[in-house]
């Protein structure tokens, strides 16, 4: 086997192809070898079920919107533009305050499984809804307890694993997305065909609370394996040398300290890679916010309830099977290739649903195609943990701040480019996602080049300061020396 993969990583081609599968190298040691399975096995598999979960809760209510759930409970004109309005607004308020919790190594290991607990109650909740006013609630709850499991999880995946690392990683956790959408697409179609007014509950109903069943359990195996941060009380399963090993293999740079506060806020202003990363999220959030609407096409065509809900779930495929390439390539191929390719596709697909009349199979293409784009938030989130590993809090709150402004703007600019009443056409929103593609595109490949070159130069201007600052430090204490040198020969005098 070492005589193949020698072999392979002889061209390039075989290289990358070796870095997608080889994820315990041979020239690491053993016991960091060892460590990497540990985490591998207790974080990221964790942090994949959880991810799983919350997209499951979260895209469940398309699902049961095209399923029954529209006339059930009389939820016509946009509401469902104000059900994911509530839904975000949650989002938003929940996100630093929680994510600052996140950050606090004590709270780190137990914040998302007791989190995990209130999503499954409340998905419970959501197959009792009787009236559009019972969801705004329960979604707005949903939403803010959700809030810091995305940023969150992420933080923690930049504490543990190196860059070469992390990507991999990254991708693979980042799949949980797409598979928790695409499997909500396939569990409404089984419980709409098998569940239908069982014990007197539409499909829709047993969607959620099909839901909610899967979503606790997960919850306890976080409680008994998810380790928090490295600087986190030591869990069971790990050694006193691999939590020491865990700190020293990261580069000397990486910083760990007690998490966000004011200090570290004013800080993280004064410098340029807030706003540029705040700014691209922004753009990346408006630009996919169409994926999640091919269900409102398939419905406007005709097609079953069935089909409406699997058709998408090939979109969801290719979304997860591009998060996991795409972020490994990324690493070996380079950030700027990866980005342009994973944008390029979905720029392609947003200008054939802004022509919109064109031919059934193209726009078939479109929806499938535009999962390319689930690459572009792996890629820009590893980045920055990788680009700022000496300041946990900075990227902590560079992260929670990308998703409060980002999914700020979810609350309001959907209703003036995606309206629900003016579905599956959107005249006004397939031309605003090409311009909002452009700019994550043309601003995330600027901050690839600028960022690096601003650290490099802020580095070194730090270490001059403090070099002069020793500097004078020394003359100063050469000087406090004379002066009792003579003090004493005066005396003596």
């Amino acid at each position: 086997m070492s005589k193949l993969v020698a072999a392979l990583k002889r061209n390039t081609f075989g290289a990358v192809l070796v870095d997608v599968f080889d994820w315990y190298p041979s020239h690491l040691p053993k016991p960091e070898r060892k460590l990497l399975r540990k985490l591998d096995l207790t974080i990221l598999i964790y942090a994949c079920l959880s991810f799983f979960c919350k997209f499951l809760d979260q895209s469940n209510l398309t699902n049961a919107y095209v399923s029954g759930m529209r006339e059930d409970i009389k939820a016509y004109g946009n509401d469902l533009n104000y059900f994911n309005i509530a839904f975000y607004c949650g989002y938003v308020i929940g996100q630093i305050p929680l994510m600052a919790l996140m950050t606090r190594p004590r709270v780190a290991p137990y914040l998302l499984p007791v989190l995990e607990i209130v999503w499954a109650g409340l998905t419970f909740c959501e197959s009792r809804v009787q009236t559009p006013r019972d969801l705004y609630v329960i979604r707005a709850l949903i939403g803010f307890f959700e809030a810091p499991s995305f940023a969150g999880v992420h933080f923690i995946l930049g504490s543990w694993y190196r860059k070469e690392e992390l990507f991999k990683r990254a991708g693979v956790w980042f799949m949980g997305n797409s598979l928790g959408s695409m499997f909500s697409g396939y569990l409404q179609a089984a419980a709409y065909k098998n569940l239908n007014h069982v014990h007197g509950l539409a499909g829709w109903r047993w969607l959620f609370i099909i839901d909610g069943i899967i979503t606790f359990p997960i919850a306890f195996i976080g409680f008994a394996f998810f380790p928090g941060l490295p600087n986190s009380p030591k869990r069971w399963f790990m050694t006193d040398d691999e939590y020491e090993l865990s700190r020293t293999r990261m580069p000397p740079h990486h910083g760990y300290d007690n998490g966000i506060n004011w200090k570290n806020i004013k800080y993280t202003l004064s410098r340029p890679m807030w706003y540029l990363c705040v700014t691209v999220y922004v753009c990346m959030i408006q630009g996919s916010y169409f994926l999640g609407y091919m269900v409102l096409w398939l419905k406007s065509i005709g097609l079953s309830v069935e089909k409406v809900n699997i058709l998408p779930t090939y979109m969801q495929l290719v979304q997860a099977l591009s998060s996991w390439l795409g972020t490994t390539f990324a690493a070996t191929v380079g950030l700027p290739y990866m980005w342009s390719f994973g944008n390029l596709f979905v720029f392609i697909c947003a200008i054939i649903l802004t022509v919109w009349h064109v031919p059934i199979g193209l726009k078939y293409f479109a929806w499938y195609s535009s999962g390319t784009s689930s690459m572009t938030s792996p890629i820009l989130y590893s980045w920055i943990n990788s680009a700022l590993a000496e300041s946990p809090s900075e990227r902590a709150l560079i992260i929670s701040s990308m998703m409060t402004m980002g999914y700020s703007t979810f609350i309001w600019v959907p209703l003036l480019t995606f309206p629900t009443v003016e579905a599956p056409r959107f005249k006004k929103g397939y031309p605003a996602t090409v311009g909002f593609l452009f700019g994550m595109w043309s601003i995330g490949l600027f901050s690839m080049w600028y960022v690096p070159r601003y650290l490099a130069r802020d580095s070194a201007r730090r270490k001059a300061d403090a070099a002069d600052e020793a500097q004078a430090e020394e003359e100063l204490g050469e000087i406090d020396v004379e002066s009792k040198d003579g003090a004493s020969d005066e005396e003596k005098k």
